[in-house]
């Protein structure tokens, strides 16, 4: 594809999905005008492979419509949970239950660094995390990163038989959960024992409304 068609696309899909260039800009480790600069400018000339491979995958489409290579590798399987997480008011989950496999780029999983066997799709419900994590997003969860530090990352937990998706961070002897959406209810602190780390959340995926 030509360069002129590359940015034109990748315009069309970021209008689509209603985000902003800044804040995908940032989803890849970017500043700002990052994204912006690509598509208005031409600066860069061609996207990074690793931004490019990230884009194609938020946005779920082939990584060949933003310049990369037309044959796609082998895709991986990872389990799929019929569960959701909550990114709202809760929902009870005795227990993770099995929805099939979903299918990711090796390469991906790799450039995150999740091993297949530690992964699990997730599916996010509510809007207490929103505009990082919306109704319906998927997410993938790496089940091997559990350990909660000083600075807060987003973790699927289990806190009284509830599965939620939060900021979590050390804050002295206990935890402190948080939401991103201002509007949404606050969680007391609580003792590390008190809460179940699933795993943390390294990527996630939106389907285009």
């Amino acid at each position: 594809m030509a360069h002129d068609d590359i940015r034109a696309r990748l315009a069309a899909l970021i209008a689509a999905s209603g985000h902003s260039y800044g804040a995908l800009s940032r989803m890849l480790r970017r500043n700002d005008a990052y994204l912006q600069q690509y598509v208005k400018r031409g600066t860069p000339r061609v996207l990074a492979e690793a931004d490019r491979r990230l884009l194609a995958a938020f946005f779920r489409v082939d990584e060949a419509e933003l310049g990369g290579p037309a044959a796609a590798a082998p895709s991986v399987a990872i389990r799929r949970l019929e569960i959701a997480a909550s990114a709202g008011p809760g929902a009870l989950a005795d227990e993770d239950r099995a929805g099939g496999a979903a299918h990711f780029d090796p390469r991906l999983l790799a450039q995150l660094g999740v091993r297949p066997a530690d992964a699990a799709e997730i599916r996010a419900r509510g809007n207490s995390m929103a505009p990082l994590i919306e109704d319906g997003d998927l997410m993938l969860v790496d089940e091997r990163d559990r350990r909660v530090r000083d600075q807060p990352a987003v973790f699927v937990i289990r806190l009284d038989g509830v599965l939620l998706v939060k900021r979590v961070a050390r804050a002295g002897e206990m935890l402190r959960i948080t939401s991103d959406n201002p509007a949404a209810g606050t969680i007391a602190p609580q003792p590390p024992d008190a809460v179940e780390v699933i795993g943390r959340v390294v990527w996630l995926s939106r389907a285009l409304r």
